[in-house]
C-alpha cells in the first residue's frame, strides 16, 4: 500500500495526482484577509469561496491570514504552520460519495495569545482591507435582555485597564485599528460572518462600545469611519473527527491533521457595504444584495431554530446523530410544523425564495446520513442560540396571535435536557458559557416548573405571559411524566 503524503506546498503537485489542488502559483496570492476564529466552518465557507475565485485567476490580492485568540487554538497554529496553511475540505454528498479538494486561500496562522502585537500589526497591515470574524454567537459579549455590550466582563475589563495588552477580539481589532489612524492607513471594513441577526450592526455596536470605553475619541473615529456589512452564511459543517482523518489518508493518500467536512449545499447573502473594496465575492456564488435581513431572518428562524427544535427532542429520545432524528418520521412532522406554522409567519417576504421548497429542502440537508453531524454539537451554547433564534419567534407569535407551542415546547426541551440526566438515566454534558448555573437551576424544574424560565438575563418578561407559561410548564411536565417521543406525538397529533 503507497503510503499517505503529507500535506504541504512541496507535495502539491504529488497530491494533485488524486485529489483537486490549487490551481493558481500560491507564492503570487498576497494578503488583503485577515480572520480571527478559524475554526471549520471558516475553511468550508468563506476560505472556500476565495479559494475558488483564485482558482479561476482572480482576487489573488485576497489571500487569508488566519488568528487564532484563544489558547486551545495553539494546536490549529501547529496544524497551520506544518502544512502550510493547507488543508483538505470533504463535501459528503447523501449517496455516499465524496468531493475532496484542497483549499489553499490562508496564506498563515497567527496564535494571538503567544504574539498579541504579531496579531495587531497583521491587521495594522495597509494591505489588509478586511477583517472577517467567526467568532460564534456568544462572541460578542452582548447582554441578551438589555442587548448592550458587557464592559465589566473580565477579560473586557482587562482589556480596557490602563496600558494593557490586548487580548480579546475587542482589544486586538480595536488596537489595529487605532494603529492604523495613528499611521494615516484608512480603516479596514470588519465583517462578522456568525449566525447573529444582524451581525454587522451587532459588530458595528459592540467595537464602537469597547473604543468608545478604551478612548472616547478612537471610538468615534471607529463609528464615523468603520464599515460593518451584514451578511447570513449558511453550511453545516460538523466538527473534525479522527474518522474523518482516516478516510483523508486511506481514501485520498493525503495525510492532513485537520480536514474539513461539511454538505455539499453552502449560501453566502452578503451586504455590499465595503470601505477598501472586496473580493468580486458574486463571480463565486455569493449572493451580493442591499438587504442581507429577510434572508438572515429565514435562515435563523427556519434552519437555526430547527437545530434547535430537533437536537434536544433527539437527544432525550436517545438520538445522537442528527441524521437519525431529521429521517424520524414524527421528527420532521414536527420541524415542518414548526417552521410552516410558526417560523415563517414572522418572516418578511424573502425575495427569489420559495418557502415551502426551502423548508423542505431543510429536512433533507438534515437527513444526510454522510455529514454524522452529532446532536450534542447543536445543543451546545444554548443561552447563546435558544435567545437569538427561538425566543423572537415566541414573542411575534404571541404579539400577533398566531402558534406558539411548538417553539415553546423547544423552550421546554432545553429545560429538560438541562437538568443533565437522559431519560434512561444517563448523565448529559451540558456545554454551554453558564452551564453550571443551568443546570443548577433546570434540577429545580420538578419542584418549580418556572424556575428555568425565571431567569431575565435569558428569557426577559416572557415568564410573565400566562399563555407561554401555560404551555411550558405543560410540555415540561410531560416531558418528565412521559417523555420526549410520546410528548412529540401529543404536540404533533394538535397540530
Amino acid at each position: 500500500m503507497t503510503p499517505p503524503v503529507p500535506l504541504n506546498t512541496q507535495n502539491l503537485a504529488e497530491i494533485g495526482k488524486d485529489v483537486p489542488v490549487p490551481s493558481y502559483d500560491r507564492s503570487q496570492v498576497t494578503p488583503g484577509i485577515v480572520h480571527l476564529g478559524v475554526g471549520g466552518f471558516h475553511r468550508a465557507h468563506q476560505a472556500m469561496y476565495l479559494d475558488r475565485l483564485m482558482n479561476d485567476g482572480k482576487a489573488l490580492d485576497w489571500g487569508i491570514r488566519g488568528i487564532g485568540v484563544l489558547p486551545h487554538d495553539a494546536r490549529m497554529k501547529e496544524v497551520m504552520d506544518a502544512q502550510d496553511g493547507l488543508y483538505t475540505l470533504v463535501l459528503k454528498d447523501p449517496d455516499g460519495s465524496r468531493e475532496p479538494r484542497v483549499i489553499g486561500s490562508i496564506l498563515d496562522f497567527l496564535h494571538a495569545p503567544a504574539d498579541p502585537d504579531a496579531a495587531v500589526e497583521a491587521m495594522a497591515d495597509p494591505r489588509i482591507r478586511i477583517v472577517s470574524l467567526t467568532v460564534t454567537e456568544g462572541g460578542y459579549n452582548i447582554d441578551a435582555v438589555t442587548g448592550e455590550f458587557v464592559l465589566d466582563e473580565p477579560a473586557v475589563a482587562a482589556d480596557l485597564a490602563e496600558g494593557a495588552v490586548p487580548g480579546t477580539t475587542f482589544g486586538l481589532v480595536t488596537e489595529a485599528l487605532r494603529r492604523r489612524r495613528d499611521r494615516g492607513v484608512p480603516p479596514f471594513t470588519v465583517m462578522s460572518c456568525d449566525n447573529v441577526q444582524g451581525n454587522g450592526h451587532v459588530a458595528h455596536k459592540v467595537f464602537v462600545a469597547f473604543a468608545t470605553a478604551k478612548d472616547a475619541e478612537l471610538g468615534a473615529w471607529v463609528d464615523a469611519n468603520v464599515r460593518f456589512p451584514n451578511c447570513m452564511v449558511d453550511r453545516i459543517t460538523p466538527g473534525t473527527t479522527d474518522d474523518d482523518r482516516a478516510e483523508v489518508r486511506d481514501r485520498f493518500g493525503v495525510e492532513d491533521a485537520w480536514p474539513v467536512v461539511c454538505e455539499p449545499f453552502v449560501q453566502w447573502v452578503l451586504e455590499d457595504d465595503f470601505g477598501l473594496g472586496r473580493p468580486p465575492y458574486e463571480d463565486a456564488g455569493v449572493q451580493v444584495v442591499d438587504d442581507v435581513e429577510p434572508y438572515e431572518l429565514m435562515k435563523l428562524r427556519l434552519l437555526n431554530a430547527s437545530h434547535q427544535a430537533l437536537c434536544y427532542f433527539g437527544y432525550l429520545a436517545g438520538y445522537r446523530l442528527v441524521h437519525e432524528v431529521a429521517q424520524d418520521p414524527l421528527f420532521a412532522r414536527f420541524l415542518l410544523g414548526y417552521m410552516e406554522r410558526e417560523g415563517s409567519p414572522t418572516l418578511p417576504p424573502v425575495p427569489g425564495i420559495d418557502l415551502d421548497a426551502y423548508r423542505h429542502e431543510l429536512v433533507h440537508r438534515f437527513s444526510n446520513g454522510e455529514v454524522r453531524d452529532t446532536v450534542a454539537r447543536l445543543c451546545n451554547e444554548s443561552s447563546d442560540r435558544i435567545p437569538k433564534w427561538v425566543l423572537p419567534v415566541i414573542r411575534e407569535q404571541i404579539a400577533a396571535g398566531g402558534e406558539f407551542h411548538r417553539a415553546t415546547a423547544v423552550v421546554a426541551s432545553w429545560a429538560r435536557y438541562a437538568e443533565g440526566v437522559d431519560e434512561q438515566g444517563e448523565r448529559i454534558e451540558v456545554s454551554d458559557r453558564i452551564a453550571e448555573r443551568l443546570v443548577a437551576t433546570a434540577q429545580r424544574n420538578r419542584e418549580e416548573p418556572t424556575a428555568f424560565i425565571a431567569d431575565r438575563s435569558l428569557f426577559g418578561d416572557l415568564a410573565d405571559d400566562e399563555a407561554f407559561v401555560a404551555e411550558y410548564t405543560a410540555t415540561l411536565a410531560s416531558l418528565h411524566a412521559r417523555g420526549a417521543r410520546a410528548t412529540l406525538e401529543e404536540i404533533v397529533a394538535r397540530g
